[in-house]
């Protein structure tokens, strides 16, 4: 999974260190770690400038 080019990836700092932002529950967070896929049904990316790059 690519979580450092991820929107949810975020930083805390009371904690000093990243985490996956996305709200799942129980169940959806065992899917995900059971899953044989190799890439999260969650990913966006995180680039802010990716579509103003494909427009020109």
């Amino acid at each position: 999974m690519q979580c450092d080019t991820c929107a949810y990836y975020v930083y805390d700092e009371d904690d000093d260190e990243y985490y996956c932002s996305v709200d799942m529950d129980e169940d959806e967070y065992a899917r995900l770690l059971e899953s044989s896929h190799k890439t999260c049904p969650f990913w966006r990316n995180g680039d802010e400038y990716e579509v103003v790059r494909h427009q020109m």
